[in-house]
């Protein structure tokens, strides 16, 4: 990255943290250019208890003119009871926006795109807080045994996959918001975290991470930790066949099979 498009970054970073805690739901920009079609990878293993999934997403790259890959990966939230939103893109007036994802009481809208692991298209379905501490669907996410133990497993509703990572227009996803995510999506919220932001600014610098590169299929698709994309336990996109399996096929200590984003 040149440091002319550094400091464009940082910038557009700051002024985003700037930003009141609502605006996280709002469109932050829009191009003239669809996202590229989310990539088929298996969800990395907890890296210990504490650790909500943030699925990964296409970001707009203004420096290069071209979308990157954000990682999916494991987060601890800024606070307890906190849950993550996240962003998505959508149609609308020629353009393709995004709303950043955030962190609340609740999951709110997304867009109703099918992220995979709990986050089907609205909700999430991969754990839930309880008495101040998070217990895990082992249905949708990939729990070593042992590592995490307030674990359950409930049934997860299987939900249309498709490949867009939008809403609106050509897209299979025209989900409209409920009543209770449009009053929630203009509630306050928090903004992502700092490891989260740090993670998106690592991702845009790394050529390989780009959509002109990989062609849809991201070097690094998931990783552990934010920016961990070096770490042993970071997963690469896939072919769509091998991901495919029962929906949530997979037990405590298991790779995921089915639920494939």
């Amino acid at each position: 990255m040149t440091n002319t498009a550094f400091k464009r970054t940082t910038l557009a970073l700051g002024l985003a943290l700037m930003a009141p805690l609502a605006a996280w739901s709002q469109v932050s920009i829009s191009v003239g250019i669809a996202p590229p079609p989310l990539p088929y990878y298996a969800q990395p293993p907890i890296p210990g208890d504490g650790y909500l999934w943030t699925p990964g997403y296409w970001a707009w790259d203004a420096a290069n003119n071209d979308y990157v890959w954000v990682p999916g990966t494991w987060v601890q939230p800024p606070g307890i009871g906190l849950l993550w939103t996240p962003g998505y893109w959508g149609f609308l007036n020629g353009g393709y926006g995004w709303h950043h994802g955030y962190w609340g009481a609740q999951v709110g809208y997304y867009g109703g795109i099918n992220y995979g692991y709990g986050y089907g298209g609205h909700g999430y379905a991969g754990g839930r807080w309880d008495a101040g501490h998070f217990r895990y669907n082992t249905a949708v996410n990939n729990i070593p045994q042992g590592r995490v133990h307030d674990v359950y497993r409930g049934s997860v509703t299987p939900r249309a996959t498709h490949a867009e990572s939008f809403t609106g227009g050509a897209s299979h996803y025209h989900t409209a918001p409920t009543a209770s995510e449009r009053r929630f999506e203009g509630a306050q919220h928090n903004e992502p975290t700092h490891e989260q932001a740090e993670h998106e600014t690592r991702a845009i610098s790394m050529p390989e991470q780009r959509m002109g590169n990989n062609h849809g299929m991201p070097q690094t698709a998931a990783t552990q930790h934010p920016g961990g994309f070096g770490e042993p336990q970071v997963e690469h996109a896939r072919a769509a066949p091998q991901m495919r399996g029962n929906p949530g096929g997979h037990g405590a200590g298991g790779r995921p099979e089915g639920d494939h984003r």
